[in-house]
């Protein structure tokens, strides 16, 4: 067992026997503990009680079909992957996502989408498959209507792959259709999970008292870690193993999107959220004992949920740059250097005062970044 009150854990590696190297891990005791919070990864998960094909073969890979495919878009010129690119993480390079008008938002990556308790910047869908409902009925972006949607895959390709997981189209509503292709695509979705990191291994020798392999983690990243737990706070919101409470904050990024328009974030989300049929709580989840409806029975929007935002995961999210909400931050030097210098008066005044300047050298900068890079790598 590791001893809490360690401050330096120094482990001398023997390789051959005319060479030696002197490695170490730098934590204590209580950021030891801290770390092994936020693991193991990835963690075991259960089929969605709400969605009956979820973990179903055929259902994820009519879902991978129709993710890559432009036949949920009215146009046939856009699939759920023209956004949600495959060689970005599953997310886009541009700082806001263009579908058939620009939008107000960063397109969110869908890696470790199924560890989210609320789905999308302002948590405007409380289970994964009514999150994939948004863009398609939107206007705005994918732009088809139940109706018109329903004929468009009775006469496609993909018909019959379809009627192999759901049955006949034609004896189904129009919602139903559409419910039933959210569901495909959330199957698959929650297939995207990434795999162990660096990070992982590190957290993992730790938790086994193996210092020895714990110790080949980079010191720049033992000491973006210590600042990432410590320092830098940023444990408070980025915890557990996805690296988020799944909750909503005011980052003290601006969220007027116009000089006169502004975006409400999870105010605005709860709003929708209450009058959604697609919920938890709703008809169309296939979960009897309607698991997780209390929340959408109790949660109400408050004059503090004005302009905040899902704390993203941070698994992977070297891979997804721009950042925040407005995708307005280029990288990640981007991002710290936002911490650095936040600018506390353009928090509401009713926020949550979790946040001030980190004031980071250039070093610590370049460690907390080198631990971030961390959380995506793949160390085979």
């Amino acid at each position: 067992m590791i001893r809490p009150s360690a401050l330096l854990l120094v482990i001398s590696l023997v390789g051959t026997a005319t060479s030696s190297a002197l490695a170490q891990v730098l934590l204590s005791g209580e950021e030891i503990a801290m770390t092994l919070s936020h693991g193991p990864w990835p963690p075991a998960f259960e089929p969605d009680p709400s969605n009956r094909v979820s973990g179903l073969a055929a259902a994820i890979a009519l879902g991978e079909t129709l993710f890559f495919d432009p036949v949920l878009s009215r146009d046939r010129k856009m699939s759920c992957a023209s956004c949600h690119d495959l060689e970005h993480g599953f997310a886009e390079p541009r700082a806001r996502a263009i579908g058939n008008s620009l939008l107000d938002r960063n397109t969110p990556s869908v890696v470790n989408v199924r560890v989210h308790r609320w789905f999308g910047w302002a948590g405007d869908t409380d289970n994964l498959w009514a999150q994939s409902l948004t863009p398609i009925l939107s206007s705005d972006e994918m732009g088809f209507d139940p109706a018109d949607l329903k004929a468009a895959l009775e006469n496609s390709a993909i018909s019959d792959r379809y009627v192999g997981v759901f049955g006949s189209i034609s004896e189904q509503s129009a919602d139903d259709v559409v419910v039933n292709i959210s569901k495909a695509l959330a199957a698959y979705q929650e297939t995207l999970i990434t795999g162990p990191t660096s990070f992982d291994r590190f957290r993992d020798a730790l938790e086994a008292g193996d210092l020895a392999s714990a110790s080949q983690y980079p010191l720049s990243a033992q000491r973006g870690l210590q600042l990432f737990l410590g320092r830098g706070n940023c444990a408070f919101c980025h915890s557990g193993p996805a690296f988020t409470n799944g909750e909503f904050h005011d980052a003290g990024v601006p969220y007027f999107v116009t000089e006169t328009r502004v975006d409400t974030g999870r105010y605005g989300g709860l709003q929708a959220l209450s009058t959604s049929p697609f919920t938890l709580a709703g008809t169309f989840s296939d979960d009897p004992l309607k698991r997780g409806a209390w929340a959408i029975r109790q949660v109400r929007p408050q004059h503090s949920d004005f302009g905040t935002f899902r704390v993203p995961s941070l698994r992977g999210a070297a891979n997804t740059a721009p950042y925040m909400h407005n995708g307005s931050l280029a990288d990640l030097q981007a991002v710290v250097q936002h911490y650095n210098t936040i600018d506390l008066e353009r928090l509401h005044a009713d926020g949550e005062a979790i946040l001030a300047p980190l004031g980071l050298s250039e070093r610590e900068s370049s460690d907390l970044i080198q631990f971030l890079n961390s959380l995506g790598d793949d160390p085979r």
